[in-house]
């Protein structure tokens, strides 16, 4: 969430007047929420990126929502200052909002496991509904933090900005979910590519496959393009280099590779089909240009195949190395710049 790390506002004031004194404890109630929220969220996604148990992320889900429903319930119990409730409604709304965006986020991560998986397209609008609902809370946010800042204005109190040990970590959590989200797009699409070009292999339906495997060779082709601009990540060029590693090998396996098991798929239909029609055939009626026919597809499919199945074995294990390699590089990243936080 981009916005519900950023407001860290901390009130310095010296002022005795009763109504000024009442005006700070009024602003700090609601720092207060701001800080328990940020503590939960930044404890639920450290563990989530460092890979602990099931159980235990979601036990920090848990605390993370329930945090925001009850500073949500602290700030809406909040009597009007002085008659005036914009700041507190806002405020309010703010963090209803991030309620809200909460559960259907992690409703979209259920749904992601078993449905944006199946296709990049619907990956993508996963990503993009998330990207969206992150600009309505952004909305919220101005609004709000607008409003805390006209009360400050209002009731001569200075505010003192501040960037928390906390914050900090947000902050950069945020920024390595932006970059990894924008390496896994570019791995996703070529990594689904290939799995319809390895159905299409297994089900020996050579018009898919030639589909397949041209969708696969253009996919590989831009992204390996688009990977170059990612850069690094503070001097880090490991997920970069995992990306483009397996995208080539996407790329070599369409363009070069499967060109051999097309052809063999291509030679076994015609020997099946020939073979088919001279098991037809009564020997006695049987020609020489039939036998000269049907060895000929014989010789051709026996050549096919056992240089098919070299290549089909030699790109299993790249396939399985280049796959391994990326997801033990994209976990290693997601550990080594996320910021710890118990």
């Amino acid at each position: 969430m981009k916005r519900i790390f950023t407001l860290a506002l901390f009130v310095s004031t010296s002022f005795s007047l009763s109504a000024q004194s009442d005006a700070v404890a009024y602003l700090d109630l609601i720092g207060q929420q701001f800080q328990k929220i940020s503590h939960e969220m930044m404890s639920y996604t450290s563990a989530v990126n460092h890979g602990k148990s099931a159980r235990k992320i979601e036990k920090r889900r848990s605390d993370l929502l329930s945090q925001v429903k009850a500073s949500e319930g602290t700030v809406r119990r909040m009597k009007p200052f002085n008659g005036v409730s914009t700041l507190r409604d806002s405020m309010a709304a703010y963090f209803k909002m991030t309620d809200q965006l909460l559960n259907q986020d992690y409703a979209r991560i259920v749904d992601m496991e078993e449905i944006a998986e199946q296709s990049y397209d619907a990956m993508e609008a996963y990503l993009l509904a998330k990207e969206k609902a992150e600009e309505k809370l952004d909305v919220a946010y101005k609004i709000a933090t607008g409003q805390y800042e006209t009360f400050a204005g209002d009731n001569n109190i200075k505010l003192v900005k501040s960037e928390s040990e906390l914050s900090t970590k947000l902050e950069k959590t945020n920024l390595v979910t932006q970059y990894t989200n924008k390496a896994y797009l570019l791995f996703f699409k070529s990594y689904k590519n290939e799995a319809y070009l390895m159905d299409a292999m297994s089900r020996n339906d050579i018009t898919a496959l030639e589909q397949s495997r041209n969708a696969l060779a253009t996919s590989a082709t831009d992204d390996l393009q688009k990977a170059g601009p990612l850069g690094s990540f503070e001097g880090d060029a490991t997920l970069k280099t995992a990306l483009q590693q397996i995208l080539n090998f996407y790329k070599t396996e369409a363009k070069d590779k499967m060109k051999v098991i097309s052809d063999f798929m291509l030679a076994k239909d015609n020997y099946e089909k020939i073979k088919k029609s001279f098991d037809a055939l009564p020997a006695s009626k049987r020609t020489k240009e039939n036998v000269d026919t049907f060895n000929k597809a014989v010789a051709d499919f026996n050549s096919k195949v056992n240089v098919a199945n070299s290549m089909n074995n030699d790109l299993n294990k790249k396939r399985k190395s280049s796959l391994d390699n990326w997801n033990k590089v994209y976990e290693e990243f997601l550990d080594k710049h996320t910021p710890k936080y118990k």
